[in-house]
């Protein structure tokens, strides 16, 4: 055999060895990640003692665009959880009633369905718990039950789709009614069809290589730990300083998580720790919201909670596998809302 063709066929053996060994680490990876997170379904999933139906989506999605379910008729759920950018505004923390502002980020609405409880404290057990928070908070829309009862009953549309929705009650319109349709509502604000979701239901090359370091390196040096879960996080309550307490305007020392609710010294800084998904479009980061770059947030993490001073490689590493996780978020048209009666309160702009 001719020498060159000899090296012609070494280097073709080698490069599917070569191949052959890439395939095996593809696997080796795509296998572990797989016991660690889940895919995002294609379809909505089911709540706790809340049927979805229809009916429920649609008034849902109305009494999230509604502003005149606050006191002021000007702050709406998306006033917050935008829609259009991420499910969050534009930060560091919310502006609310009178132009107060809130004393942490607002936490997505996309995929919020998944976590394990709502808020950074976990203090809603769910979605219809947490819908009822914000509309009552001085700080936020500054309404109350009966002001949202009143508002709903005096638009006929609403008494009418609240009938729809909710067609085995004498007495429809309700404030448990009202957060129960926006649970059905926000429980289809999920985001599937990440590349990470493709990777995790067997497609290799939705990743590339610079977004399967990164990946292996969040799975080896901790990060997976408490970002897990189909979700990528949100499932469970981590303390924030693990290893090195962050810096105060990171980590506020007034606001001490969870301690608020339980009063144990334990939950000290304890919050539940955040989901992942869509994270590259919902800067500012933290509870906190004072870090703008994604890059700097995976610095703080790396040296705060693992102890691990991150190179520059390896946090543009795991940047590149956390834009992985980018879904495809729905496409929801503007409503236009029930119009208003001479019965509807008017707006209360005092604090």
């Amino acid at each position: 055999m001719p020498k060159r063709h000899l090296v012609r066929k070494l280097c073709l053996a080698s490069i599917v060895v070569l191949v052959s060994l890439k395939a095996k680490a593809d696997d080796d990876l795509m296998s572990v990640a797989r016991q660690l997170f889940k895919p995002i379904p294609s379809v909505v999933p089911a709540v706790k003692d809340n049927p979805i139906t229809h009916e429920k989506i649609e008034l849902g999605k109305m009494l999230f665009f509604d502003p005149r379910l606050s006191a002021s008729e000007i702050i709406s759920c998306n006033s917050c959880h935008n829609l259009s950018t991420g499910g969050v505004d534009a930060g560091p923390t919310s502006v609310g009633h009178g132009w107060q502002q809130g004393p942490r980020r607002a936490p997505t609405v996309y995929n919020a369905v998944f976590n394990v409880a709502q808020f950074w404290d976990g203090r809603a057990a769910d979605l219809k718990a947490q819908a009822k928070g914000p509309v009552q908070a001085s700080v936020e829309m500054n309404a109350t039950p009966d002001h949202v009862i009143k508002t709903l009953n005096s638009i006929t549309d609403y008494v009418f789709m609240f009938q729809k929705a909710f067609p085995n009650e004498a007495s429809p319109v309700t404030f448990d009614n009202m957060a129960k349709s926006l649970e059905a509502f926000e429980a289809t604000l999920i985001t599937p069809a990440a590349p990470f979701d493709q990777y995790l239901e067997g497609d290799p090359n939705a990743l590339d290589d610079q977004q399967k370091d990164g990946l292996k390196l969040f799975m080896e040096k901790g990060c997976a730990s408490c970002h897990n879960g189909i979700n990528v996080g949100g499932q469970d309550y981590f303390p924030f300083g693990v290893i090195e307490k962050p810096d105060t305007n990171v980590r506020p020392a007034a606001d001490k998580g969870r301690f608020a609710l339980t009063g144990a010294a334990t939950d000290e800084y304890v919050f539940r720790s955040a989901p992942l998904r869509n994270v590259a479009l919902r800067a500012p980061y933290f509870h906190s919201g004072q870090v703008w770059s994604l890059k700097e947030a995976v610095g703080i993490m790396g040296q705060t909670q693992l102890g691990a001073k991150l190179s520059d490689r390896e946090q543009n590493d795991i940047v590149a596998f956390l834009n992985s996780l980018t879904g495809q978020i729905p496409k929801i048209d503007y409503p236009v809302l029930p119009t208003r009666t001479d019965a509807t309160p008017r707006p209360s702009l005092g604090r």
